[in-house]
């Protein structure tokens, strides 16, 4: 248990909409102006898989004094790496240390998904800044709270979707708001996921297995609820959740949509200013309460946006029980074939990408980031395209990938200007929380209409235990509450 925590005198919050906790930290790290030429001081959690590359690239521009991760292994090789950084497997020990915590500035968290919200809380209410993996939180209830208190620390923070930093995308944007296709009331995403084990192979638990000496299994399981370890029928060091099975788990993660919609859906997003849906549909196959379905259709219905008009977006995963992989109509796969001047990708309809239908036109991206944006009239004719030669004319010019989400974001902490960081929790948290909307849909089997200011899914009683679920003792800090 968290000592330090337990002294600590936070406020507990009634809802995600209520802040009312006391902050007792100094706050060094907001409050701290920086020089050119000062060096920050990181701490990672979570530093194996992709969080390996985070720590690494943050380390490009910051001292590495803290590592966190819950295998043995990758903890190890990082700790060979910065030899004089605090390393645990349990990332609260990092919050205990109070030396620690005077000197750390920012953190990384690349963690599964269920475990981003609460490091990332605690994080920033010591006025510590945050770089998060995608998709920002597992539920909607916690891709809000990180937003608010983001923006009452004012701490600079940013989502790991490194597709944002690319110039084809911000032109893109561009291009669509100065109303290149006209008005947009119709948006299609897909994805090549999943491209690990769930349903319909995968609908139960693997029989108990003993713990790995490797593994830290409590801190692994962190906030979620208690379960056995399981390696199931993997040979060699990769079981059924650790490492990176896990996203076809309920529990740990958020599936297809929550690992690739902060991707692909990213472009359209960010042009039409969406935030929350208004209303969330869904049809799904191999529906069961372990793991993520075969495939599954959600619709989300956005609201008018000032002067903007409503927006239909269609989600799409998976393939069929006949294998028929989930797409937009054929009609429109011609369509995108035909502007796609790109003989690698024009020849079939690629496994990720996004439509955006306007009233004079459309734009088909096909990748999973959107940096390639083809532009076409709306019976099929070409009119222009971005790539990554293409550079944006009113937003900043990054195009240097993740990297370059990590200059941003060090950019941003030492100007003092959250709004730097281009996938800021202030946009980041609406893009990951609408679309950890679809899951609720998936999961319950029914429809509903969303109240962004409440969380409540109206004529869905059964959603609420996806919205936000309780915390394991111990580890119950998300709101403020003592451990």
């Amino acid at each position: 248990m968290s000592t330090r925590m337990n002294r600590r005198r936070f406020v507990q919050l009634g809802t995600a909409g209520s802040l009312g906790y006391l902050f007792t930290a100094p706050a060094i790290s907001v409050s701290k102006v920086y020089g050119a030429n000062d060096k920050l001081h990181v701490a990672g959690i979570g530093v194996g898989g992709k969080g390996s590359s985070d720590i690494d690239q943050a380390a490009n521009l910051m001292e590495v004094v803290g590592l966190c991760d819950v295998d043995k292994d990758n903890l190890g090789a990082k700790l060979k790496k910065w030899p004089k950084a605090k390393g645990v497997s349990d990332f609260r020990k990092l919050f205990d240390d109070a030396e620690l915590m005077k000197t750390v500035d920012a953190f990384t968290i690349s963690t599964p998904d269920h475990m981003h919200a609460l490091p990332a809380a605690m994080a920033m209410r010591e006025k510590k800044h945050v770089y998060v993996q995608k998709p920002l939180a597992r539920t909607v209830f916690e891709n809000d709270l990180l937003r608010k208190i983001a923006k009452q620390t004012g701490v600079c923070t940013q989502m790991g979707n490194q597709g944002s930093t690319e110039s084809g995308l911000r032109r893109a944007v561009e291009l669509i708001q100065e109303g290149k296709i006209g008005e947009v009331k119709e948006i299609h995403v897909w994805t090549n996921r999943p491209v690990w084990p769930q349903a319909p192979v995968v609908t139960a638990r693997y029989p108990d297995a003993p713990v790995p000496e490797y593994l830290d299994w409590q801190s692994y399981l962190g906030p979620a609820p208690e379960r056995p370890y399981a390696h199931g029928p993997n040979k060699g060091k990769r079981g059924c959740y650790h490492d990176f099975n896990w996203r076809g788990w309920w529990t740990f993660g958020t599936g297809a949509i929550g690992d690739m919609a902060c991707h692909t859906a990213n472009m359209a997003f960010r042009a039409l200013k969406l935030q929350m849906p208004s209303h969330v549909s869904a049809t799904a196959t191999d529906v069961n309460p372990e793991t993520c379905p075969s495939s599954a259709h959600v619709t989300f219905q956005f609201p008018a946006r000032g002067d903007l008009p409503p927006v239909t977006a269609h989600w799409y995963e998976g393939k069929t029980k006949e294998g028929k992989k989930l797409t937009p109509s054929d009609e429109w796969v011609k369509k995108c074939l035909a502007i796609d001047t790109n003989p690698k990708t024009n020849k079939a309809l690629v496994n990720s990408g996004s439509l955006v239908i306007g009233s004079k036109g459309f734009a088909y991206s096909p990748d999973d980031y959107g940096a390639t944006v083809y532009f076409g009239t709306l019976d099929g004719s070409p009119v222009t395209s971005t790539n990554s030669g293409t550079k944006p004319e009113k937003l900043a010019v990054n195009g240097k990938g993740d990297q370059g989400q990590k200059n941003e974001w060090v950019e941003a902490i030492k100007a003092g200007k959250p709004e730097l960081a281009f996938s800021n929790f202030e946009i980041a948290a609406y893009l990951a929380g609408a679309f950890v909307l679809g899951n609720v849909a998936i999961r319950t089997g029914k429809e509903f209409d969303f109240n962004p200011e409440t969380l409540e899914c109206k004529g869905n009683p059964d959603a609420a235990q996806y919205i936000k679920y309780e915390y394991r003792k111990g580890w119950d800090m998300l709101e403020g509450k003592k451990a």
